[in-house]
């Protein structure tokens, strides 16, 4: 369950908050930024304690989609959809289903300015359902012709993410006999434990989910309680599930040189990036390091090269960290202060461009 966090500051171009007339659920489509183009960002599948906190993670999550497509050098706004469920629900595949066919047609009713992917709680086969109301969706089927799953793509980013911050902290990229800890094994958090371990990491994992036990036992990886991995000593600490784990807390007893991870908005609060910072961590920003998966769609559907091209372009994405860290060094400021700043001047220019339209 996704933990109750405030809600943002407001600052989106439109949000839809609705009762799927199919399936009862609750569901929001939030556009955050049109202004490099047609915003992209998946459609999440969670349970929340209220509606309020996924209204939260829907804006909170569509904000940081305008970040990464803006810094990733994406022609692509930023937006992101919810479908909230209430704690103990379990769905049908009926259900199911009329959930993905409300969420097209409210991706529809933004005629194009937002497109959606699958998510967390979300797959390829759910957006083939959605593609029944609207063409505004990406990461279909592969057995359909189209690109999907896009979990490998944003695995390769964060790996090169990983080795970029491992020479930062250590002199060396590589990842042989070096103290990795990850914090969920999901699509993206497995996918990355398994190249990890096939490379001689050490490695710690855990997932809230005690049936990821056996992946840890396949891999001779320690395992350790949820919550607790953040005391284990670690040369990169790898957020790999939920936003908001990174609470002053957590950050104030983390054991670890360095954070670097796929989940989005890790940080329980944007001062914890200075927190970090404070004790000496390294903090690898979130919308850069998870943003294989979003070069991966938005090229495929524009047909911007080969795939072998796109997942040449999704490596760079250690090169993108390596600079942030050169000019966070440099300016004296956080790493993260250094990546929303290539964000904002991306979209200054965007913004220019439209006046001059």
């Amino acid at each position: 369950m996704t933990p109750a966090l405030p809600l943002p500051d407001f600052r989106h171009e439109r949000v839809e908050v609705m009762t799927g007339r199919r399936s009862d659920l609750f569901l929001v489509v939030a556009l955050h930024s049109s202004v490099l183009g047609s915003a992209l960002g998946g459609a999440r599948l969670w349970t929340y304690p209220h509606w309020s906190d996924a209204l939260g993670d829907a804006l909170r999550l569509s904000a940081a989609m305008t970040l990464k497509n803006a810094a990733a050098g994406l022609d692509a706004g930023g937006g992101k959809a919810v479908i909230g469920l209430e704690p103990g629900t379990a769905l049908s595949p009926e259900r199911r289903r009329a959930a993905f066919l409300d969420l097209g047609d409210a991706v529809a009713s933004f005629d194009g300015r937002y497109r959606t992917a699958e998510d967390v709680g979300s797959t390829t086969d759910d957006m083939l359902v959605v593609s029944e109301r609207t063409e505004h969706v990406v990461g279909l089927p592969d057995a359909v012709g189209g690109s999907g799953e896009p979990a490998g793509p944003t695995s390769l980013g964060v790996y090169e993410s990983l080795r970029a911050t491992l020479e930062r902290v250590t002199g060396s990229p590589d990842v042989a006999g070096r103290r990795i800890t990850v914090s969920g094994l999901g699509q993206v958090g497995s996918r990355l434990a398994v190249r990890l371990s096939t490379e001689g990491a050490v490695l710690t994992v855990t997932d809230v989910n005690p049936a990821k036990r056996h992946l840890a036992r396949e891999l001779g990886a320690a395992w350790a309680e949820p919550g607790t991995e953040h005391r284990v000593a670690a040369d990169v600490f790898v957020p790999a599930g939920i936003g908001g784990l990174l609470t002053d807390e957590v950050i104030d007893t983390l054991d670890a040189a360095a954070v670097c991870g796929p989940a989005n908005n890790p940080l329980a609060s944007h001062e914890g990036a200075g927190r970090l910072a404070a004790r000496g961590i390294l903090y690898a920003p979130d919308f850069v390091v998870n943003a294989g998966g979003v070069i991966y769609l938005d090229s495929e559907a524009k047909h911007l090269g080969t795939r072998a091209e796109t997942m040449t372009r999704v490596a760079r994405i250690g090169d993108t960290l390596r600079r942030i860290y050169d000019e966070a060094e440099t300016g004296g400021i956080t790493p993260l202060e250094a990546a929303e700043g290539l964000a904002a001047a991306r979209l200054a220019a965007g913004d220019r461009q439209s006046a001059l339209a």
